[in-house]
């Protein structure tokens, strides 16, 4: 196998794995944000309870 040709699949298949993980890590944050149980006071930072609410 030509070096180019391996090299150019290496690329490929690298570039596939980023969009597969970055559109996956988009939908688990887009279902966190749009969970209910995640916006109860509850959830919040021990830090964030004497903060204002904005």
């Amino acid at each position: 196998m030509d070096t180019g040709i391996f090299l150019a699949i290496l690329s490929l298949f690298t570039f596939a794995a980023v969009i597969f993980f970055a559109v996956r890590s988009r939908k688990k944050t887009i279902d966190r944000i749009n969970d209910p149980k995640m916006h109860r006071d509850e959830n919040k930072s021990t830090l964030a309870k004497d903060a204002p609410d904005r």
